[in-house]
C-alpha cells in the first residue's frame, strides 16, 4: 500500500439549477458520511477497498464528490458506484479502445482524466454524481500493490484529508505474514494527545492489526468546533521475523520467494557522484546539493572509494581517479563539495563519460578491492539525448547500476529513467522544496550498505515457468529481493531454490525449501486471505518489470513486451499505462461516460499554446477542461499572442501558408512561420523561424541555427536549444515559453516547416497582460448545457457560455507537441467556432499589428 489514501467525498452546497431555493444548511444535516478503509496484506501484498456512502437528506439535488489519493505504484483493479440500488461499474479496456468509447460518450466539459498525479508519491482518483433528495450513493474503490521493503520495513503510508466532520469514519488493516511478524507501529501526524487512545495495534505470530476509528466529537478541531483535525498523513510500519535468508511460499500453482538476509559483513564501495552545475542547477538547487553531498560524506565508510565529476560547459574531476574515503581525503572532498559552483552551459554527454570512464579504468587496472560494489549517481535537471542514451550504454555494458536523479519538473525524466533501466538502476524525481537536500540524502541512504553483488536466485528449470526478474546487480541492507514464477508440475510436493551470490569475503550460496502441504495448511490458519492472492502477486511483479523493460526497448522487442503487458493488464482487470477504464455515472436521466487513466511519471501536463493550423488551445485547470479555436487568415499576417505592459514582454507570431496558396484563391492552410519575442526591461529581442534564430541584446546579434545543441545564460535570460526539436526561453523566475520546430520533408507538395509556441510557466505575468493567448492568462469560467449529437457522430454539438455569451462549440482534440513534436498527443476540447468569436475578447483582427518586432 505504501500510502493508505483517505480524501473523503466532497459535498458540494450547489443547488441545481431546476431546484427551489432553500435556506443554507450545514453539510452534516443535509448528507450523512460514511468513509471505510480496509486494508488485507497477505505476504506483502495488499488488497485494498475503500468504501464510502452518502445519503442526501435534503430536498434537493446535492453533489457528491469521492476524491480518494492512491499510491504511485499501485494499480486500480475496480470501481463502482451504487445509486439507490442500481450499480454503475467501471470497465477496464485497451487504452485506445477505451478512449474511443469516452470520445463517443463525452458528457459536457468532462475531460479524460480520472486519476492524476497528486505529489510524490500518491495519485488521485476522483469522481462526481448528482444525487436526487432522500437518495443514496455508495462508492467503491479496489486497489492492490506490492509492499517494498525500505530501510528494514515495509511501510502503509495513507494520507487522511476529509475535510469535514465524518459520522462514521475508519481505517482497519489486518496483516498476515506466514514468517511472523516481528514490529509494528502506528502514528499520525496530525494525532493529538487525546486522539492516541484511539489508535489500536496489535500482532501477535503470523497477524498484526491496526484500527483507528475517531467518533464525530473526537474528529473535532476544537470543542464544538466545525471543522475536522483529520488532516495528515497516517503511517503504518511493520517487518518479518528473518531467522532464515529467506522466504519461499507457494499458493495454487504459484510461489514467490522474499530473499533477505541479516549478519552479512558490508561490502566497500566504489561511487562516482556524476553533479550537473549548469545554469539551470543555480540557486537553490545547487545549495541544496551541496548540502546533501556534505551530509553523505560524514557517512561515507573508510573502506569505500569516491570521487565527484561536475559537468557545465566542461566537466571537471575532482581526482584522476577514485581513492580510498580515509578522513584526511573526506577533509579535502568537503572542501571540494563547498566550492562546487555554476559553471555555464549542460554537457552531460561529457560528464556521464568521464564518470563511467573512470570507473572502467579503476577496474581495469585493478585499484580498487576485488570484493566490492560499483555504481554511479547521477544528478541533473538536463534531457538526455538518444544519442547520449546510447553512448552510456555501450560504456557500462552492464558492469554496474547507475542511479540517475532528476532534479524538479524541467527536465526529460523519461528518457533518465530509461537510461537508468537500461543499465540496472532506477530514477527518481527531486522535487524542488525545503527538503530537497533531505531527499537526496535518503536516495544516498537506500544504496550506501551493499551487501551482495550479482545475486542470482535459481529454481528448477523443469518445474518452473513465467519466472520474475532473479538476477539482480546488488543487494542492498534493509531492503528484499522478490522473485514469483508460476509451477508447470501439478504432480510437484516441494520446491528448492538455491541462492549464489558475492559477498564482502567469499561467494555465498544459500538454499531454501517449501513445502506445499505445509505451506497450504499455514495459509489455511488465518481469514485475510483475498482469492488467489499469489497469482495476482505474480501478475503484478510480471507486469511491473515487463513495463520497465518495455520502457528500455525498442522495435520488435517493445512490440512483444507491451503486447504481454496488455494481456495480462486485461485478464486480472488492473488499469496500467496501457489500460483505462471507463466509469459510467447517471446524469440528467441518461448515462455519461468518464476515463480513469493511470499517470506516467514523466508526463507532463498539456499547456495552453498555439501549433498547427494555426489551432490555439487553452488549458482550463477550474474546469479540467480545454478550450481551443483556429485563425483563419491570409499569409503574412501578423497576431499578437501576448503583450504585458508591466514586465515588457510581447510575443507576435506570422502566418505562413502552404506551398498551394499562393496561387490557388480557394481556402488554404496557414501556420506560425515566424515568432518575434521581445523584452524591453531586457533591451532584449529573439527572431525565431524553422531556419534560425537570431538574439539581440543591445545592439549586438547573435545567431542560432537548429541544429546546435546549447543553452546561454544571461542575467534574467536563458535560452536552451534542443537540436532541431525545441527552443526553451526563460525569462526571469516565473515566465517561460517553449517552441516547438516542425519539419516537414522537403519535396512535400504542399506544406512547409512551421513553428508551435507554448506558455509553460507564466504565473509572474501581471494582470494587465492580454493577446490572442495572453488575455487567458486571467481565470475563465464557462457552462456546457445541451450536449447533441453533431456533424460527426465522434465529435458531439453543446452550448457554451462563457463571457456571457451563448456559443454553439464541437468537442474534439487538439495536438499538444511540447512532450512529442514528432506525434504529438491528443488533447480533448471544446472547439469553439469563427475564429474564436465570443470567446476571444473582440475580434481576431484586432489583433493584427504592423510587424513582428
Amino acid at each position: 500500500i505504501q500510502t493508505l489514501p483517505l480524501l473523503l467525498p466532497q459535498y458540494s452546497q450547489q443547488q441545481s439549477s431546476n431546484t427551489p431555493s432553500i435556506p443554507q444548511q450545514s453539510p452534516s444535516t443535509l448528507i450523512k458520511l460514511i468513509q471505510y478503509h480496509y486494508c488485507k496484506v497477505t505476504s506483502r501484498f495488499s488488497h485494498n477497498v475503500i468504501t464510502s456512502r452518502a445519503v442526501n437528506r435534503a430536498n434537493v439535488s446535492k453533489e457528491a464528490f469521492f476524491d480518494v489519493e492512491l499510491p504511485k505504484t499501485a494499480f486500480i483493479t475496480n470501481f463502482t458506484m451504487v445509486i439507490d440500488g442500481v450499480t454503475y461499474p467501471g470497465t477496464i479496456k485497451e487504452k485506445e479502445a477505451a478512449q474511443q468509447q469516452y470520445q463517443q460518450a463525452v458528457s459536457r466539459g468532462q475531460t479524460a482524466g480520472l486519476v492524476k498525479a497528486s505529489g510524490r508519491k500518491m495519485e488521485k482518483f476522483s469522481v462526481s454524481v448528482n444525487i436526487a433528495a432522500a437518495s443514496k450513493v455508495t462508492f467503491e474503490l479496489i486497489y492492490e500493490e506490492l509492499l517494498k521493503r525500505h530501510f528494514g520495513k515495509y511501510e502503509l503510508f495513507l494520507k487522511v484529508n476529509p475535510k469535514q466532520l465524518v459520522n462514521q469514519f475508519e481505517i482497519e488493516a489486518n496483516i498476515f505474514e506466514p514468517q511472523g511478524i516481528s514490529s509494528l507501529e502506528a502514528e499520525g501526524s496530525f494525532i493529538t494527545n487525546d486522539l492516541l487512545p484511539v489508535i489500536h495495534k496489535s500482532f501477535s505470530g503470523k497477524k498484526g492489526h491496526v484500527s483507528f476509528k475517531p467518533t464525530i466529537d473526537q474528529q473535532r478541531s476544537c470543542v464544538d468546533c466545525p471543522t475536522t483535525l483529520l488532516n495528515g498523513d497516517f503511517v503504518i510500519t511493520y517487518d518479518v521475523n528473518r531467522e532464515s535468508p529467506g522466504d519461499l511460499q507457494i499458493v495454487n500453482g504459484y510461489f514467490v520467494h522474499f530473499f533477505a538476509p541479516k549478519n552479512i559483513s558490508h561490502l566497500p564501495k566504489n561511487i562516482v557522484f556524476i553533479i550537473d552545475v549548469s545554469i539551470s542547477m543555480s540557486g537553490r538547487k545547487l545549495q541544496q546539493t551541496r548540502e546533501a553531498l556534505l551530509k553523505i560524506l560524514e557517512d561515507i565508510k573508510e573502506d569505500d572509494y569516491l570521487n565527484f565529476v561536475l559537468f557545465g560547459d566542461d566537466v571537471h574531476k575532482w581526482k584522476d581517479t577514485l581513492i580510498k574515503a580515509t578522513p584526511e581525503n573526506l577533509d579535502e572532498a568537503s572542501r571540494y563539495v563547498q566550492q562546487i559552483d555554476i559553471a555555464g552551459w549542460t554537457n552531460l554527454n561529457g560528464g556521464l563519460m568521464a564518470g563511467i570512464e573512470m570507473l572502467n579504468e579503476a577496474h581495469k587496472n585493478r585499484s580498487l578491492p576485488e570484493r566490492s560494489a560499483s555504481l554511479i549517481i547521477m544528478l541533473t535537471d538536463g534531457r538526455p539525448t538518444k544519442v547520449i542514451l546510447s553512448n552510456v550504454r555501450n560504456a557500462i555494458q552492464g558492469k554496474y547500476p547507475l542511479y540517475n536523479l532528476g532534479f524538479g519538473y524541467d527536465l526529460d525524466y523519461g528518457s533518465l529513467e530509461k537510461m537508468a533501466a537500461e543499465n540496472n538502476g532506477l530514477a527518481r524525481r527531486i522535487y524542488e522544496d525545503s527538503d530537497s537536500a533531505l531527499q537526496l540524502q535518503g536516495f544516498y541512504d537506500e544504496v550506501a550498505n551493499p551487501l551482495l553483488t550479482e545475486v542470482e536466485l535459481k529454481y528448477p528449470e523443469n518445474v518452473i515457468s513465467d519466472l520474475t526478474q532473479n538476477h539482480f546487480k546488488h543487494y542492498y541492507d534493509g531492503s528484499e529481493l522478490v522473485v514469483a514464477g508460476r509451477i508447470t508440475d501439478n504432480d510437484l510436493n516441494s520446491i528448492t531454490a538455491e541462492v549464489k551470490a558475492h559477498g564482502a569475503e567469499d561467494d555465498l550460496t544459500f538454499t531454501e525449501q517449501s513445502d506445499m502441504e505445509e505451506t497450504a495448511k499455514a495459509l489455511e490458519e488465518q481469514q485475510h486471505i483475498f482469492g488467489d492472492y499469489m497469482e495476482r502477486l505474480w501478475a503484478y511483479l510480471t507486469i511491473q518489470q515487463l513495463l520497465e523493460k518495455r520502457n528500455a526497448a525498442k522495435g520488435e522487442e517493445k512490440a512483444n513486451l507491451t503486447a504481454k503487458a496488455l494481456e495480462m493488464s486485461l485478464k486480472y482487470k488492473f488499469v496500467t499505462p496501457l489500460t483505462s477504464m471507463i466509469v459510467t455515472k447517471p446524469e440528467d436521466n441518461e448515462d455519461k461516460a468518464a476515463l480513469a487513466d493511470k499517470p506516467l511519471e514523466g508526463t507532463n501536463p498539456f499547456r495552453s499554446g498555439i501549433d498547427g493550423d494555426p489551432h490555439f488551445i487553452i488549458d482550463v485547470p477550474l474546469k479540467e477542461d480545454a478550450l481551443c479555436f483556429n485563425i483563419n487568415d491570409d499569409p503574412g499576417i501578423v497576431l499578437n499572442l501576448i503583450r504585458d505592459p508591466a514586465t515588457g514582454i510581447i510575443v507576435n507570431g506570422q502566418l505562413v501558408g502552404d506551398k498551394q496558396s499562393s496561387n490557388d484563391a480557394s481556402p488554404h492552410n496557414t501556420f506560425i512561420g515566424r515568432l518575434g519575442i521581445l523584452n524591453t526591461q531586457l533591451n532584449m529581442t529573439l527572431e525565431i523561424t524553422p531556419e534560425k534564430i537570431t538574439l539581440q541584446i543591445g545592439r549586438k546579434p547573435i545567431n542560432f541555427t537548429w541544429f546546435d545543441e546549447v543553452t546561454l545564460r544571461h542575467p534574467n535570460l536563458t535560452l536552451k536549444i534542443i537540436r532541431e526539436k525545441s527552443l526553451e526561453i526563460s525569462m526571469g523566475d516565473g515566465v517561460k515559453f517553449e517552441v516547438v520546430l516542425h519539419q516537414v520533408w522537403r519535396k512535400h507538395a504542399t506544406y512547409g516547416d512551421f513553428l508551435g509556441f507554448y506558455i509553460i510557466d507564466g504565473h509572474k505575468m501581471s494582470e494587465h497582460t492580454h493577446g490572442l493567448l495572453g488575455q487567458f492568462f486571467h481565470p475563465i469560467d464557462f457552462s456546457i448545457l445541451e450536449v447533441h449529437p453533431g456533424s460527426d457522430p465522434k465529435k458531439p454539438d453543446a452550448t457554451m457560455i462563457v463571457k456571457n455569451n451563448q456559443l454553439t462549440v464541437t468537442r474534439g482534440w487538439q495536438k499538444d507537441y511540447t512532450d512529442d513534436p514528432k506525434h504529438g498527443r491528443n488533447v480533448p476540447c471544446w472547439f469553439i467556432h469563427n475564429n474564436g468569436e465570443g470567446l476571444i475578447d473582440g475580434a481576431h483582427t484586432d489583433y493584427v499589428v504592423s510587424s513582428l518586432l
